[in-house]
């Protein structure tokens, strides 16, 4: 697993990641559920991680820089933003929003919209046939300040708005920050710009926009990730905060509507990681991941176009979250079609390997040799467990037996990443004659985990006695010696 279950950075001893609470076994909710939360991911924070370098403005999922400053759409990061935030949803309370704009008459009486609309601009409330509802119709020309919309909130920072432009244009919020109370300026801008910053403003691109769609953006993320913006593989790291959204101000011709401010947006974020996942899934059921991987000394190289099983697993998981809940089955078609590179070994450009020719294995990363890495497969089983509950008896018979054949493997060779006094990542030292490639003790944690969900959808002992004797691990303990 590349992306680290860990919020902060750095690596972590053997000594403090126990007594600092660096990991965390999280106790298992019983038992697991293919609509409910995903393993301990209600915890994550994928957009605050410095290797995502922005939400990009026109897909609304995480660019990654793991692997290349350039920045790039890394499908595990994408699944793990959209079930973080589905997980989030299910364990958080509904948050505060606060309604600026709808445009109704009926809303009026509870909240005057306070408009700002300079000379040479213009503001009408026109009804619009095709969302059946009254709409803000603007015009402002580049050369104006724009029209603007007194915001004032001091307390959430999750900006969400119904936008439709007839030419290009703009919408920005200016926000007072913890900056020696200076202000910034986010603005999304109707092109293509992935992240740019300047003085005191910050630009994203949020595409053409030119038949309605909701923007919704975290004004904290988009902040910090303008301000932090580097060449670098690493976000830079900046104190800054805002302290409050100040207003709205739109540029061009267009329409606007249902401006709120809330806490926490969560399935707006889980529906762009699903919905991405559908629009960039390709015609051999994979995700492909567009940067060279180097596994390490002895490995080739993965050149771009790679599949990860990792990858294809945590992406099922999240599809199949959407289509329980929208019924909507692009969401499961796409899932089930996931299931092809299962069934291709590694050198035919799918993910199975087999180990001493005989127990099936999906790689997180396809190498060859093969490398067998443990939490990758192990997400992998966990989608094509989700996909079998989910898809019935006819549909879902391809997931279960992938599912049914990668869990005999499992239990056969999870003896063979245990070391007595910890866990192995993957099993190079076996396939190349090398060092061991130990676990860090968040790897350690996650192997700790995943076992743990798997002992509640799974009967066999060996996953309680593994994770009893890999939680002792955790607190000094070792193997009998001889």
């Amino acid at each position: 697993m590349t992306s680290t279950p860990l919020k902060g950075g750095g690596k972590a001893t053997r000594s403090s990641c126990r007594s600092a609470g660096y990991s965390k076994v999280y106790t298992q909710r019983a038992p697991y559920h293919p609509d409910g939360v995903f393993m301990s991911f209600e915890g994550y924070n994928v957009e605050v991680r410095d290797r995502v370098k922005c939400i990009s403005g026109v897909e609304g999922v995480p660019l990654s820089t793991q692997w290349g400053p350039q920045g790039y759409f890394y499908p595990i990061q994408i699944a793990q933003y959209g079930l973080s935030h589905y997980s989030k949803n299910l364990t958080e309370k509904p948050p505060h929003v606060e309604v600026y704009e709808t445009a109704e008459e009926k809303d009026r009486a509870s909240r005057s919209a306070e408009w700002t609309v300079p000379k040479g601009c213009s503001l009408s409330t026109v009804s619009d046939r095709a969302k059946f509802t009254s709409v803000k119709q603007f015009i402002a020309p580049d050369n104006t300040e724009g029209i603007s919309l007194q915001l004032g909130n001091t307390r959430d920072f999750i900006i969400s708005f119904d936008l439709k432009f007839i030419t290009n244009g703009s919408v920005s919020v200016v926000l007072e920050t913890t900056e020696k109370n200076q202000l910034f300026t986010v603005h999304y801008v109707s092109n293509n710009q992935l992240i740019a910053f300047k003085d005191r403003d910050i630009y994203y691109g949020i595409g053409p926009r030119t038949s309605w769609s909701t923007l919704t953006r975290d004004l904290v993320t988009d902040l910090r990730k303008g301000v932090g913006l580097s060449n670098t593989k690493a976000v830079k790291q900046t104190k800054i905060m805002p302290k409050r959204v100040v207003r709205l101000v739109a540029k061009g011709r267009g329409f606007l509507d249902n401006v709120t401010i809330s806490a926490t947006a969560h399935m707006a974020a889980f529906f762009a990681a699903s919905n991405w996942l559908v629009r960039n899934q390709d015609e051999r059921g994979g995700w492909p991941i567009m940067v060279t991987r180097k596994l390490g000394e002895g490995f080739k190289s993965l050149d771009p176009g790679w599949y990860s099983a990792m990858a294809q697993g945590q992406a099922i998981s999240t599809l199949v979250r959407a289509y329980l809940l929208t019924k909507n089955h692009a969401f499961l078609s796409s899932a089930l079609r996931a299931t092809a590179p299962y069934k291709l070994p590694s050198e035919q450009r799918g993910v199975k390997a087999v180990f001493m020719n005989r127990h099936d294995w999906y790689e997180e990363y396809p190498t060859s040799p093969s490398s067998f890495v443990l939490n990758g497969f192990m997400y992998s089983l966990i989608g094509l467990y989700d996909l079998k509950e989910t898809a019935g008896e006819k549909l879902g018979k391809e997931a279960r037996v992938l599912y049914e054949r990668g869990m005999e493997s499992l239990k056969a060779m999870l003896p063979l990443y245990d070391t007595g006094s910890g866990t192995i990542y993957d099993l190079r030292h076996f396939m190349l004659g090398t060092a061991p490639n130990l676990a860090r003790w968040d790897y350690h944690t996650t192997h700790i985990n995943q076992l743990q969900l798997l002992s509640t959808i799974d009967e066999s002992p060996i996953f309680k006695e593994f994770v009893k004797r890999w939680k002792s691990y955790l607190r000094g303990g070792r193997a009998k010696h001889n």
